[in-house]
């Protein structure tokens, strides 16, 4: 199964990814997360492993690998690995993904398709590129799942990320944009054919009322997380998260069943 997890900026995709994906390796499941925003340095650090090289790299760059893409169709005149061809052409596996581009602790696997390091290098253009081809042609077994950590907001709908992945994940927190955002996010979900579950994240008993009656409206709500105050001095620090959340434990039952 792969799920894209998305939602506003700071509405706690990252902090929600790596719960479900630790919670889910508990549950025995071999798990995959794919850090796709370029902005974020955080993920890794909440996962308690070292951010992984850049996946991009493993073309040659961000300008190789454009050149890469637009050539595609005459792969087998050029220099690259197997595995490079297989990624622009054929389906693979998680055991096939380069061991030096990912980190591992518990049972989950971190890739990152590529951050933005220094001014004016450029677009994310490239790496997103990649990322959406990765997705199409990733195949997994059925004990395995993976988990892509959008970057805020919607332009991945746009670029067909998500017509790969089996559902969208929604974080939504308590602000009248996330709320909106929800409505957006339903109908490019519907779109494209795929299903749409919603988390509601830091959740107050002010704002609950008013969330659940807003985001039910466009789908089914699967988790529901209070404001908590050890995981928002986690995100402070940027110390691994370790806690395990009822919540979060009902979601990924959800998600396997």
């Amino acid at each position: 199964m792969k799920i894209t997890v998305c939602g506003k900026g700071g509405c706690g995709k990252s902090t929600v990814t790596t719960l479900l994906a630790k919670e889910l390796a508990r549950m025995e499941k071999r798990v995959l997360v794919v850090d796709s925003d370029e902005s974020n340095f955080g993920l890794h650090r909440q996962l308690g492993v070292e951010l992984p090289r850049d996946f991009t790299e493993y073309f040659g760059g961000k300008d190789k690998a454009f050149k890469t893409m637009m050539t595609s169709g005459i792969l087998d005149s050029m220099k690259l690995s197997a595995f490079a061809k297989k990624f622009f052409s054929e389906d693979f596996t998680m055991a096939d993904i380069p061991e030096e581009y990912y980190s591992e602790k518990g049972g989950v696997k971190l890739m990152s398709s590529g951050k933005i390091h220094k001014a004016n290098e450029g677009c994310a253009c490239t790496m997103n590129s990649i990322l959406e081809q990765f997705v199409a042609h990733l195949t997994l077994a059925e004990d395995e799942i993976a988990l892509l950590d959008m970057e805020a907001g919607v332009e991945h709908f746009g670029r067909g990320t998500d017509n790969s992945v089996d559902g969208i994940l929604m974080i939504v927190d308590p602000s009248f944009e996330s709320l909106r955002l929800s409505a957006k996010i339903a109908d490019l979900s519907t779109s494209i054919g795929k299903p749409i579950w919603f988390c509601l994240n830091k959740v107050t008993e002010e704002a609950a009322q008013m969330m659940e009656e807003e985001v039910g409206k466009h789908g089914a709500i699967i988790g529901r997380m209070p404001l908590d105050h050890d995981l928002a001095l986690a995100g402070l620090t940027g110390t691994e998260l370790q806690m395990t959340i009822a919540p979060v434990r009902e979601m990924a039952q959800f998600l396997i069943h």
